[in-house]
């Protein structure tokens, strides 16, 4: 399962056009989304951000305005999830050190969630692991 996160720069909120957003892809290897529990009880989404372009225009989004968007796609079902999520930037500690080559790790808390099975028509050949993975441990409390 892939993950795509979509943010948008708080100056732009409510002007009607797209300048300022952000949707990036995030992924790794099975089990790269763990379920934890925060200090009230409540569940979070922690998943590991990884070296990529360097743009960081998800981050710079997300430190300033921390709501976002994010759709998981199930290649295998064809089923989509949607989240909406308040997020925080964790930048260094256990949840960090947990994703070997993570340099930071995102934790969303999720306002509201929407499944929509049968979205993708679509079938896919066998899973191509990314030679870049290997980098990124085994990640056993994942």
């Amino acid at each position: 399962m892939r993950t795509k996160v979509a943010s948008v720069s708080p100056q732009r909120l409510g002007r009607g056009v797209a300048e300022g957003v952000d949707v990036s892809h995030r992924g790794g290897k099975p089990g790269f989304v763990r379920v934890q529990h925060d200090a009230s009880g409540e569940q979070v989404l922690v998943v590991p951000d990884f070296s990529g372009n360097n743009l960081f225009n998800t981050l710079g989004n997300l430190s300033v305005h921390p709501r976002a968007g994010l759709l998981f796609v199930d290649f295998d079902g064809g089923a989509l999830v949607q989240l909406s999520v308040d997020s925080r930037i964790v930048w260094q500690g256990p949840d960090v050190v947990a994703f070997a080559g993570a340099q930071r790790v995102l934790r969303h808390r999720v306002r509201a969630m929407r499944r929509i099975e049968g979205a993708l028509p679509l079938s896919w050949g066998p899973v191509q692991r990314s030679p870049f993975l290997q980098a990124t441990g085994s990640w056993p409390a994942a």
